[in-house]
């Protein structure tokens, strides 16, 4: 099999890693906008690769060129940043080969379903939202829905955290600031009594215990189950998604964005039109940001409702962290592995169906679940 991999970045990086990792993957592309060094654990990994690894420098925008380099491979993966996914899925249809990427942006998937005829015409899958959330969360929530009567409610928290939190704000960027502070001032949506609401970012912080950890919070981010709420509106009662944090990190962030420092609009500062997300990006980026990020990643999805008319709760936990061997962060192991492990079931047609899917709609949980745990990434379940 031979995959294109869009962007070269943490993510995108993970991706091409575990793509090598893989006996009957031929050959993998990694495709950026701009050259950039191969990440250490990326290089070594194409160094015991025998030239399976290829890399080029390519103008996403350009997509004339994208299709062209598209063509010929099995499936592309993307891992370049959410506003160029629709434009890729488009250029990877018309190339004739499979499609996933990490999504990010719900509007964009709702666009990426357009494709969907002209998808399954040509016997392709294309699977936005395959990352840990959107992703990895949305396969497990649908899976816990399949297996009740009736589904009363659906929590789902994740966090990406430091091992060794240090003050005041007890984080270091563990993928992209930008995109956090994204979440931190989107609405998020939600249901609730069964319709599809928004309510704040940042807002109803809880206590979460969570094992191995202690005491974390919990609170509202936006995007993390992209269409879920859509899809489940009428037939579930309650969904949500929350973001993970230590204490503390929500009130703080909160204040910040209400002082206005998360603004995308100018302000007029001595003169200057200034951007304060900007300015405050360029300055806190640097502070949270370590040589090393000794990460990890929990995650929970509670599914609650009935079955055979008996109460069941069913739980699905993760705990993964910094892997000391390879040096791959847990955020790029959950995240980027996730996407290798849907593009090489869209080439080994394993996926559920064609055309254009969510990944709750297009990917067998048990398969997928088995995949991650063969890379040591293991999904414990419980039911109450």
């Amino acid at each position: 099999m031979k995959f294109v991999v869009l962007g070269a970045g943490l993510q995108g990086s993970a991706c091409a890693f575990d793509l090598l990792g893989q006996d009957d993957v031929e050959e993998v592309t990694l495709l950026d906008v701009q050259e950039r060094p191969l990440k250490p654990f990326l290089e070594q990994r194409a160094g015991e690769a025998a030239g399976r690894l290829k890399t080029r420098q390519l103008d996403f925008k350009d997509l004339a060129a994208v299709e062209a380099a598209l063509s010929g491979h099995d499936a592309a993966l993307s891992a370049a940043p959410y506003y160029f996914n629709l434009d890729l899925a488009r250029a990877a249809v018309n190339a004739g080969v499979h499609f996933a990427d990490l999504g990010g942006n719900t509007d964009i998937v709702f666009s990426q379903l357009e494709l969907d005829e002209e998808a399954r015409a040509k016997g392709l899958s294309v699977i936005p939202d395959v990352g840990l959330a959107p992703g990895m969360v949305n396969i497990l929530a649908a899976h816990g829905i399949a297996q009740l009567d009736e589904t009363e409610r659906v929590k789902i928290y994740v966090g990406g955290l430091p091992q060794n939190p240090e003050p005041p704000l007890n984080y270091e960027v563990v993928y992209s600031l930008e995109g956090a502070l994204d979440y931190y001032t989107t609405p998020s949506w939600i249901l609730r009594d069964g319709e599809r609401v928004q309510v704040d970012a940042l807002g109803e912080v809880e206590r979460v215990e969570f094992p191995g950890l202690g005491e974390l919070e919990g609170f509202h981010t936006g995007g993390g189950i992209s269409t879920l709420p859509w899809k489940y509106e009428g037939k579930v009662a309650e969904m949500e998604y929350k973001t993970l944090r230590y204490p503390g990190h929500a009130h703080i962030m909160k204040a910040i964005r209400d002082l206005g420092l998360l603004e995308t609009e100018p302000a007029q500062v001595n003169g200057y039109s200034i951007v304060p997300r900007q300015v405050f990006v360029s300055v806190v980026s640097p502070r949270l940001t370590k040589p090393e990020r000794h990460d990890l990643v929990a995650m929970r999805v509670a599914v609650e409702g009935k079955s055979n008319g008996k109460r069941k709760r069913l739980v699905w936990e993760l705990l993964d962290k910094f892997d000391w061997e390879t040096r791959i962060t847990a955020m790029e192991r959950t995240t980027g592995f996730s996407l290798s492990i849907v593009g090489l079931m869209q080439a080994s047609d394993q996926v559920l169906r064609k055309g254009v899917a969510t990944p709750d709609e297009a990917i067998p949980a048990d398969l997928y679940i088995k995949k991650l745990a063969a890379r040591g990434i293991n999904i414990r379940f419980h039911e109450e």
